[in-house]
């Protein structure tokens, strides 16, 4: 063979043995002996990592991440599957912790308490699977803003003992346009079994009420299950509550402006007959059942406030001290006790300027009045019934008074 033949052998064989040694580096031979290339240390790791299998826990953050408009009541919470959960912390964008509850199984977590509107928070999830293996996640969230929801002010209050002329009545604090989806999603039922109706008093105000006064001795309960209801475009619901209260003794009193006589009825019997002083002729008392819907040891009532006013502008009367006022419309109409009247006022003249007044004694502290008796016996829900005064009959907004509306025009009035 020659020099260049010799040559040219050698470079062809070594570009042959180069191509192979690249070959198998690249095809990750695992044996180290001879002939099928040698171990990597960092290809074994990699390899090792790429062979454990990763945690079979599945975590589920709801509101999703990112979401807006969530609900302040039930939409935050947290459930795993293919293992449990070991940690989940929540907290606003500023820091601040929020209490919650891991449930006994381990499965799932929710907050504590309602969340606040308008506030972002951020979740971190940790859990395991059955061989111990960690799974983490992380959402954050923000909650629906007062501007994109409404909530409505009930009365009355949860656990209350009320007569029986009292209505659920309900002020949303913005127009609703959906009545009947709001209207479905609450509910009012009586122990007594008595069919109740609801009747929206324009946008922004739901009444309900039976066809008669309230069983006495029954309790009604009414669920708010509101949240996430759309009470107008874009614009949903918050709340989600139960609320109960009792009705008490079957009160209802009797004001007669003719005779000016009030006859308190108790449980239909007459337990106590007051002489009153109702509106006087240029100023006459609404007629008309009406609800005692606030109570006051002793109030301040100016005329001004009401539309009573003198040629200065200030109020015709203006009292400091009105002793047990109790309210029966939204507009100013009470009754209460007077003691800046000659006592043979009650019972002979109507001098009012459309209240109706029972004798009393200046400070409310005196128990022995005609005024200080109808107050303690008392409570919110009694009814007080309104007669011969020349006047018209109070609308059944006026307070809480619908019961001057006939149960035909009442249901007419409801959305479902």
């Amino acid at each position: 063979m020659t020099d260049s033949k010799r040559r040219k052998g050698l470079v062809t064989a070594t570009a042959l043995l180069g191509g192979l040694l690249a070959l198998t580096a690249c095809s990750g031979g695992d044996k180290a002996d001879g002939g099928s290339g040698g171990d990597s240390t960092s290809q074994a790791k990699v390899d090792e990592a790429a062979a454990q299998k990763t945690s079979e826990a599945q975590i589920k953050i709801t509101p999703g991440d990112g979401s807006d408009n969530a609900s302040i009541n039930n939409a935050a919470k947290v459930t795993v599957a293919k293992g449990v959960l070991s940690e989940v912390t929540m907290t606003t964008a500023s820091g601040t912790s929020v209490a919650g509850q891991i449930s006994a199984d381990k499965k799932s977590w929710a907050p504590s308490g309602q969340l606040e509107r308008a506030t972002t928070y951020k979740v971190a999830v940790t859990a395991k699977d059955s061989a111990g293996r960690e799974a983490h996640e992380n959402a954050s969230f923000t909650t629906v803003a007062p501007a994109h929801s409404f909530i409505g002010n009930f009365t009355p209050e949860s656990g209350s003992t009320v007569g029986v002329g009292m209505p659920v009545s309900i002020n949303f604090d913005k127009a609703i346009t959906n009545k009947a989806a709001v209207q479905k999603a609450i509910t009012v039922t009586s122990s007594s079994g008595q069919e109740v109706v609801g009747h929206w008093f324009g946008a922004n105000r739901l009444d309900f009420r039976p066809e008669q006064y309230w069983k006495e001795g029954s309790t009604v309960t009414m669920k708010l299950n509101l949240d996430g209801v759309e009470g107008t475009s874009g614009v949903y619901g918050v709340q989600q509550k139960t609320v109960t209260f009792r009705i008490g003794r079957n009160q209802v009193s009797y004001v007669d402006a003719k005779t000016k006589q009030m006859k308190v009825t108790q449980d239909g019997r007459t337990v106590k007959t007051i002489p009153i002083s109702a509106g006087a002729p240029d100023h006459t008392t609404y007629q008309g059942q009406m609800v005692i819907s606030e109570k006051f040891t002793q109030t301040r009532m100016n005329g001004a406030t009401v539309g009573f006013k003198d040629s200065d502008g200030k109020g015709e009367y203006d009292i400091k001290d009105v002793p047990h006022a109790m309210r029966l419309t939204t507009s100013g109409t009470f009754i209460h006790g007077n003691y800046w009247g000659s006592p043979s006022v009650f019972g002979s003249v109507n001098t009012s300027h459309g209240c109706v007044g029972i004798q009393d004694q200046k400070g409310a502290k005196d128990p022995g009045t005609p005024g200080a008796w109808f107050y303690s016996h008392s409570i919110v829900g009694d009814v007080v019934v309104v007669s011969n005064t020349g006047d018209r009959t109070v609308s059944p907004d006026n307070g809480l008074n619908g019961w001057n509306m006939s149960w035909a025009q009442w249901k007419a009035g409801s959305a479902v």
